[in-house]
């Protein structure tokens, strides 16, 4: 059997390695670099699970509706403005029929959210009337009704449900791409 020799990642030195990923050799400053090196790497998984433990549920709710809109910018690439039925071209909006801020049951709903052309959505307010008529051809007169019925309940979002949310989307703008 011949072993293989390999360069210290820290001195360049040639050494044999004892283990089969071993990437410095025993010198003293190398293995001190190596183990610096192992903290640094657990010091950033902990700190990424810190970090989300720190998030506050509006910033979850930021995170979900982020990937929300990735996924129902993906879904209705190809399909016509909701409001206006003019191709919506390379930059649209996700625009909402019951706006996220005042109806939080159905802000993730992907019944209230489509594709939707800026000057429709940003400059013509949603263009409410026009999208009612759009959204009715899309998914039908009594899912229309059960979404209005939804829109008006009360929703108090868990950090769970947003997590699982987040999960869900990101499987999704996965799945399309």
């Amino acid at each position: 059997m011949v072993k293989q020799v390999i360069k210290c990642k820290n001195c360049k030195a040639e050494f044999t390695p004892v283990r089969f990923n071993q990437k410095f050799c025993f010198d003293t400053d190398c293995v001190r670099v190596w183990v610096e090196l192992e903290k640094e790497k657990q010091w950033q998984s902990k700190k990424k699970i810190l970090k989300s433990e720190m998030k506050t549920t509006q910033d979850l709710i930021k995170d979900a509706q982020i990937v929300f809109n990735k996924f129902i910018r993906l879904r209705d690439k190809d399909k016509p403005c909701v409001s206006c039925d003019k191709p919506l071209g390379a930059k649209f909006d996700a625009g909402h029929y019951f706006s996220s801020g005042g109806h939080k049951a159905i802000t993730f709903d992907e019944d209230n959210v489509h594709g939707q052309c800026v000057a429709c959505n940003q400059h013509k307010h949603g263009n409410l009337i026009s999208y009612q008529i759009g959204i009715q051809k899309r998914i039908g007169a009594e899912r229309l009704l059960s979404l209005h019925e939804d829109a008006h309940k009360i929703k108090k979002w868990s950090r769970d449900e947003l997590e699982q949310i987040i999960l869900t989307y990101k499987s999704k703008v996965n799945e399309i791409k």
